[in-house]
């Protein structure tokens, strides 16, 4: 492993100042370490070397003005991956937090990603700190066609098709799209998570959350268990959150929280389905803040203390836990604490939200542990399925959609389960999915040569 720490002490000199892009390979090449070894042309043709370069970087201004006149500006992002096996895909985030750091972390997991949905899609990111929280409308629409008028020369139906991400859901993708249009003067699938009147798939924003549950049940399947009856933890109240929700209600599970920025409720009798749509209203509608649920319903809400040392949401009796909110949001005490209220089965609804310690003490423990790329795959599944529709110039009903997703998610569950075991580490999702994922990106890059 001497090798590896060399390869690391490199990829850390060239990207300084990004810690969860090192966290990301890291994790990765721990992972592939075993498959170098046994395929010698993977180190030749400097694979490693090349997918964790990043093939094009795109930063630029965004400048736009809010409703009082005045001028602001912020930063835009996009970065392109790798194209190997397709156009680059991957969302937009809006978020205070992004950086260059954390969307190279988000578009290096998702070229593995993309490549174990079994579709044609290569892997990007991209985003802008600009805040939507608190914004109007009008602001909203201002900042998105300031950002989508650069943006618009980097990206096209055959090159880079983005996605929404964290605070960029169909309002966004609506103002998004509309200025790509008006700029380029053509109408084609170039965003997905559109809505349905224009080229939207049904089923897209359920696709994450229930894709990441649909995971969880097949990796019960393997102990010949169901859904049924299990309790489990939620974190975030946004979109993922809520599908998350909905399809473990389907499949007979019980949901105890829910959490934002400010907090997290804990409902012991569970939030069943009425209660479900209040947290839809206050969230996608309303745009309100997780404690008014605790108001209306009697349930205890606790306050994010922003010095505690662990998330107590993860500090509760369950069989289950979904973390969907952010990445890193899993440290290393949150992971014992759920191990010792009996959690195991965890399956992550959003990108890398366990650090590296509290993976290792799920793997240790032998529980039946999802990592994101594999699922939370259901969203960009569901992306590449409506650039299909697009293509086609048709759309396929719910039912036809969700079979298809339910199809990749059973695919992504027995590549990982396989490959785990094929390089002698049965049950371990981690590196089922990446050498998976790995693999097919890597073959392709061989065959189309130094470019």
């Amino acid at each position: 492993m001497a090798d590896k720490q060399a390869f690391m002490d490199q990829v850390i000199a060239k990207n300084p100042e990004q810690a969860e892009f090192h966290q990301a390979v890291d994790e990765v090449v721990t992972s592939l370490w075993p498959v170098l070894e046994k395929r010698p042309e993977y180190r030749k043709g400097k694979i490693l070397e090349r997918i964790v370069e990043p093939e094009r970087v795109i930063m630029f201004r965004v400048p736009w003005r809010d409703d009082k006149g005045e001028v602001q500006v912020n930063r835009g992002f996009r970065i392109e991956m790798n194209s190997s096996i397709g156009p680059y895909k991957g969302g937009l985030r809006f978020h205070p937090s992004v950086n260059l750091g954390i969307l190279k972390f988000l578009a290096f997991e998702q070229v593995f990603k993309n490549s174990l949905t079994t579709l044609p899609m290569g892997g990007g990111k991209g985003g802008s700190d600009f805040d939507p929280k608190g914004k109007s409308d009008n602001e909203v629409m201002s900042f998105c066609q300031s950002f989508m008028t650069e943006l618009c020369r980097h990206i096209g139906q055959f090159t880079d098709v983005p996605a929404g991400d964290i605070g960029v859901g169909g309002r966004e993708i609506g103002f998004l799209f509309g200025q790509y249009k008006r700029v380029r003067n053509e109408f084609v699938g170039v965003l997905t998570g559109k809505g349905l009147n224009w080229g939207g798939s049904l089923i897209r924003p359920e696709a994450t959350g229930y894709g990441t549950v649909y995971f969880a049940a097949e990796m019960l399947a393997t102990r010949n268990e169901t859904l049924e009856g299990k309790t489990c933890l939620i974190s975030g109240s946004g979109n993922v959150y809520q599908y998350a929700a909905e399809k473990t209600l389907d499949l007979g599970g019980k949901v105890l929280t829910a959490s934002d920025s400010s907090g997290y409720i804990f409902d012991e009798a569970g939030i069943d389905r009425e209660k479900l749509a209040f947290i839809m209203d206050l969230k996608n509608v309303k745009r309100g803040r997780i404690k008014e649920y605790a108001d209306k319903y009697g349930v205890p809400f606790t306050a994010t203390d922003p010095n505690a040392d662990h998330n107590p949401l993860w500090n509760h009796k369950a069989d289950c836990a979904f973390p969907c909110a952010t990445q890193n949001e899993v440290n290393a005490k949150d992971a014992a604490n759920l191990l010792s209220n009996g959690v195991y089965v965890v399956s992550e609804g959003a990108n890398m939200p366990t650090v590296p310690a509290g993976v290792d003490q799920f793997i240790d423990a032998g529980i039946l542990y999802g990592p994101g790329k594999a699922a939370n795959a259901g969203g960009v599944a569901v992306s590449g399925l409506e650039m299909s529709q697009n293509s086609l110039r048709l759309s396929w009903t719910r039912e036809e959609v969700d079979a298809k997703l339910l199809g990749i998610m059973k695919s992504i569950h027995k590549a990982s389960y396989e490959t785990a075991k094929e390089f002698g580490t049965p049950g371990n999702y981690v590196n089922g999915a990446n050498i998976a994922g790995f693999m097919k990106v890597a073959d392709t890059m061989l065959d189309m040569g130094v470019v």
